[in-house]
């Protein structure tokens, strides 16, 4: 098997629950290979370069094997390789969420405007001399 559909790829690697959901991912722009747009029916192969945008964050991987079966998670894991900036990037966003759970910024509602200062400053947005 020299390539096959990205959505199956990325249902077996355990990047979506189901290939619908995959598919819609495609579909709405959140998955790119090798620097386009990817539709749910792109080939994939080898060595391809893919940035998939999930609830889980933004990947930025490398294809390794093909599979069309969809395994055990640890098996899942061993058909691609993440990235360094990527992890770093996923590390610090995972950071941030949580500074923001301590500090209270979620709140029920819209936020003020003191919360937004507040949430531009933390990401490093905003600079106060």
């Amino acid at each position: 098997m020299a390539e096959m559909r990205i959505d199956k790829w990325l249902w077996a690697a355990r990047f979506f629950k189901t290939r619908a959901l995959a598919s819609k991912a495609c579909e709405l722009g959140r998955i790119e290979s090798n620097g386009q747009r990817a539709k749910a029916a792109r080939e994939v192969r080898v060595g391809d370069m893919l940035r998939v945008k999930n609830e889980a964050g933004d990947f930025h991987v490398e294809v390794l094997l093909l599979s069309e079966v969809r395994g055990p998670a640890a098996v899942a894991q061993t058909l691609y390789r993440e990235t360094e900036e990527s992890q770093q990037a996923r590390l610090k966003a995972a950071e941030e969420r949580k500074e923001m759970m301590r500090m209270g910024a979620v709140t029920e509602g819209r936020p003020s405007k003191r919360d937004r200062q507040e949430l531009k400053r933390l990401r490093g947005r905003i600079h106060r001399f």
